[in-house]
C-alpha cells in the first residue's frame, strides 16, 4: 500500500506541475468574421518559447443556401508567429500556410477542389482580462488552387479541370482569444 501511495502522490505532483507549465502557454480561439460568413471554426494557439507561437486554424462550412447555392469547404491554417514584445500581447508578425477543400458556387458554375498556398501575417492582441484577448490579423500571400468546374446541373462526365493561381488577402481575422 506504501509503495501505491506514493504513486498516487508523484503522480498528483506532476500532474500540478504540469498545470503551473501550461499556464499562459495554450489558447483556443474563434474568429469571428468566419462566424458572420456562417462558417463555424476553431483554433489553437501554443506557446514554443517567450516570443513565439505555433496557431493552428480550422474551419469548415457544410451550409446549402436557396436556390442550392453552397461553398461546402474545409479549411486549415497552421502559422508560426513572432511576438515583438511578448506572447499573447501586442503586435506580432507570423508565416502562415494554409490547405482547403472546396464543393459549390453562387452561379450557374460548380467548382470541385482543392488549394494550398503560404502568406504573411500582421496582427495585434489586446489583453481584455487575464484570460481573454481580442486579436485582429490580416494576412496576404499566394494559393494554388486545382479543381473540376462544371454546369450546376449534376453530370459526372461534363466538367473541365482547371487550375489557377492567387496572390492577394489570405487571411482576415477579428478573433476572440481564451487563454489557459
Amino acid at each position: 500500500m506504501k509503495g501505491k501511495a506514493k504513486r498516487i502522490f508523484l503522480l498528483l505532483v506532476l500532474a500540478l506541475s504540469a498545470k503551473v507549465c501550461w499556464s499562459q502557454d495554450f489558447a483556443l480561439k474563434t474568429n469571428a468574421l468566419y462566424w458572420a460568413a456562417t462558417t463555424p471554426n476553431l483554433g489553437i494557439e501554443a506557446a514554443l518559447s517567450d516570443r513565439f507561437t505555433l496557431d493552428i486554424g480550422a474551419a469548415y462550412n457544410p451550409w446549402t443556401f436557396c436556390d442550392d447555392k453552397k461553398m461546402r469547404f474545409w479549411l486549415v491554417q497552421p502559422e508560426v508567429r513572432y511576438w515583438f514584445c511578448e506572447k499573447f500581447e501586442g503586435h506580432f508578425i507570423g508565416l502562415h500556410l494554409h490547405g482547403a477543400q472546396y464543393f459549390g458556387g453562387f452561379t450557374d458554375k460548380r467548382y470541385d477542389g482543392y488549394l494550398a498556398g503560404g502568406g504573411l501575417t500582421y496582427g495585434y492582441d489586446w489583453i481584455l482580462s487575464p484570460h481573454w484577448n481580442l486579436e485582429a490579423a490580416v494576412g496576404v500571400g499566394y494559393a494554388r488552387l486545382w479543381y473540376k468546374e462544371s454546369d450546376r446541373i449534376p453530370c459526372l462526365k461534363c466538367f473541365e479541370e482547371k487550375t489557377g493561381d492567387y496572390i492577394g488577402l489570405t487571411k482576415l481575422a477579428l478573433t476572440f482569444v481564451y487563454i489557459f
